[in-house]
């Protein structure tokens, strides 16, 4: 059965971030595990759990408080990656991919958002 977020584009592209990142993560030095790793790794996982918990509450007003807040993980997310990259723990090519993909994911979460402020009256 799919439930209902599962239809959404934005929830898509932040549970296949979530999981590419967590891979990803696998390969970083061992001395970063409860720090560097650990931090990106629940940053891009609040990303599509937040729109999850949205997304099941009730009206547009809920949903757009839980897609600002993913916004702002996301935001995380996209730092965490580019200190990776400055530490030599990702590869610039990589790096390239995965902050296009977050890009792309906040330019649909913005407009999203939006959506939800016409919605809720905001």
């Amino acid at each position: 059965m799919r439930r209902p977020y599962e239809e959404l584009d934005v929830w898509q592209r932040a549970h296949r971030l979530n999981l590419d990142i967590a891979s990803l993560t696998r390969g970083f030095p061992r001395h970063e595990r409860f720090e560097l790793v650990s931090q990106l790794r629940r940053a891009a996982r609040s990303v599509p759990s937040n729109l999850v918990e949205g997304h099941d509450q009730f009206g547009p007003r809920t949903f757009l408080r839980h897609v600002r807040i993913a916004l702002g993980s996301l935001a995380e997310v996209d730092y965490l990656l580019l200190n990776a990259r400055d530490e030599g723990y990702l590869e610039l090519e990589r790096w390239e991919e995965l902050s296009d993909r977050v890009w792309q994911l906040r330019g649909k979460m913005i407009r999203l958002a939006k959506n939800l402020e016409v919605k809720s009256g905001r």
